[in-house]
């Protein structure tokens, strides 16, 4: 069998419904085989960073590894940062890079580069991905894509890189048909659940802090069942906003640098924190760990250097979520447990005290008022995507994610550029039922290209460009610790009038900036005549527009801008 052809049937038989790539000749031997040998479809994107996020995008709706394809040499480097992003965010993939024919390695010789684009992808993507593999030996290739899909997968799922020269493409090859091992189960400390139970009844104030784990571990199901067996209040994380419905009792809100203020203020104020797949990183604690340690707190998560790491005194449960809730659910069977009604009279109370609309009073459209808006009126959609930025908190501030609805970013990576391709990927998933992408006018620039293959595709992708004219939340940053010099930010800085630029290539839209217009611009995304198709709205935002609540740097959680002021400059 020509080793091309096994690469699209072994893709095909693990259920990979959708590759992304940007040609090259080091990839053509594998592309023409998933045109020739399967039905899988093949997204050609404008840029191979754009194909990696769109890959992610794939991954984190499906479960599955998302499969991302380049060419040797620039087409390979362009790769890393979409690498980078799933394996900071937890997400499957599996990037297929080509490579030089073997005779054409440099090897061992003193030398930059022997054949043409010839690149050490390995090298620059080790420390980014969970494993990586350069096969030269045909006979290799299939027990690497059997260990590649299954590294991915396992544990804490993220990406694994398999490099093919392209004479390795073209081998005959004997398959095998070999096969993956089972998953392994971990048996927890009988007692510390034991605790755990006793814990939670005998607690106050208890939390359930929800991360990104309860997607990446395929866990949502058991998770509603924990918190419906528990009866306990949940705040997320931004990469786990899509955990508990907005309409849901025991949802409180999102927590961190940007968090909701009630949501912070409860976090630090409770007697009991259970921390389910969350690394518990400085986003999400702010500077200050102290005041976060004066309490029980149950570390649940799946690597052991992401327990008592930044935040000690943890009890820690190491263990996959699936092992967790299984063995937790067993534990409880004649347990008993009630909701702590006083606790959360009194956080509501709080979100009653500090709404999220209140925080800012911006000349023009208030984007905290505009998320919620967009939510009522957006019911059919069934991922929203923020890119990253002030609008990446405006959205996970007052964003009503219904149940089912997904919500995706970019988390560890921070990368400006994801939202709009991994749409693409999030949207081909669910076989082109209706996405929503949020982005500013600074990320909007840096993959629009894609506003092409989404077009060529029909894809039911409806854009908001929250266009603020500035980057918002490094402008916001000077006026904090620069005496409000905005260079590169709003001096030297400017963006097209994106309506224009859509039009060009062949998406209906329109711009918005008057409140009043906010419901009209809403209803045109979803009206009978669009809901099928692509559209962008611009949202015109005042520049000076800030993102409120933040953690004033240095000082706890619960204190909060503009009303808490930082005592020293923002390291990260």
């Amino acid at each position: 069998m020509k080793a091309s052809d096994f690469i699209a049937s072994f893709l095909k038989k693990k259920g990979i419904e959708s590759v992304f790539e940007l040609s090259g000749g080091m990839i053509t031997h594998i592309l023409d085989s998933l045109n020739q040998t399967t039905n899988i479809k093949i997204v050609t994107m404008h840029h191979e960073q754009a194909a990696a996020f769109a890959a992610e995008g794939y991954g984190r709706i499906t479960g599955l590894p998302g499969i991302a394809l380049a060419t040797s040499g620039p087409g390979a480097t362009n790769l890393l940062t979409g690498i980078g992003s799933c394996f900071f965010d937890s997400t499957p993939a599996i990037f297929i890079t080509g490579q030089v024919n073997t005779h054409e390695q440099k090897g061992a010789k003193n030398i930059r580069q022997l054949g043409f684009q010839e690149t050490d992808i390995i090298a620059m993507a080790t420390p980014i991905t969970k494993a990586c593999f350069l096969v030269n030996n045909p006979s290799d290739l299939e027990q690497v894509f059997e260990s590649a899909f299954q590294i991915a997968c396992e544990g804490r799922p993220g990406p694994v890189l398999i490099d093919i020269p392209m004479n390795v493409q073209r081998a005959q090859i004997e398959i095998k048909n070999s096969g993956t091992a089972n998953r392994q189960h971990t048996n927890i400390d009988g007692g510390k659940i034991s605790s755990l139970i006793a814990d939670i009844k005998r607690a106050k104030r208890p939390l359930i802090l929800a991360g990104r784990g309860i997607k990446a571990s395929n866990t949502q199901k058991l998770f509603d069942q924990f918190i419906e067996n528990t009866q306990v209040p949940v705040v997320t994380t931004l990469l786990g906003l899509d955990t508990i419905g907005y309409e849901e009792k025991l949802r409180v809100g999102f927590i961190g640098s940007y968090g909701n203020r009630w949501a912070n203020i409860a976090f630090g104020e409770c007697d009991l924190l259970i921390v389910l797949g969350s690394r518990l990183d400085i986003r999400q604690t702010g500077a200050d760990t102290k005041f976060i340690e004066n309490r029980i707190i149950y570390h649940i998560d799946c690597e052991q250097g992401e327990i008592n790491n930044r935040v000690t005194g943890c009890i820690p449960i190491l263990a996959d979520l699936n092992d967790f809730f299984e063995q937790f659910n067993q534990k409880i069977a004649n347990e008993e447990f009630s909701l702590k009604e006083d606790w959360l009279l009194y956080v509501n109370g709080l979100r009653m005290r500090w709404q999220d609309t209140n925080e800012l009073a911006p000349l023009g459209i208030n984007p905290n008022k505009f998320m919620h808006a967009l939510s009522q009126g957006s019911k059919a959609a069934k991922v929203y995507l923020a890119d990253v930025g002030s609008h990446q908190m405006w959205a996970a501030q007052s964003l009503e994610i219904s149940k089912g609805q997904h919500f995706l970013t970019s988390g560890g990576m921070g990368a400006m550029g994801f939202s709009l391709p991994a749409a693409i990927g999030a949207c081909i998933a669910l076989n082109n039922e209706p996405v929503v992408v949020l982005v500013g006018d600074g990320c909007m620039q840096i993959n629009i290209q894609e506003l092409q293959t989404i077009v060529r595709n029909n894809l039911k992708v409806k854009i908001i460009v929250l266009n603020n004219r500035t980057l918002g939340m490094i402008r916001q940053f000077q006026d904090s610790y620069f005496e409000s010099r905005y260079q590169s930010t709003y001096w030297g800085y400017s963006a097209p009038d994106f309506t224009k630029v859509s039009t060009a290539y062949g998406i209906d839209a329109i711009t918005i900036e008057d409140p009043e217009d906010i419901e009209k611009g809403i209803a045109w995304l979803w009206s009978e005549e669009n809901k099928d198709h692509p559209q962008l709205l611009q949202v015109m935002v005042d520049p000076h527009t800030n993102t409120y609540p933040k953690i004033a740097f240095g000082k706890p959680i619960t204190e909060m801008e503009p009303f808490a002021k930082p005592i020293d400059m923002e390291g990260t």
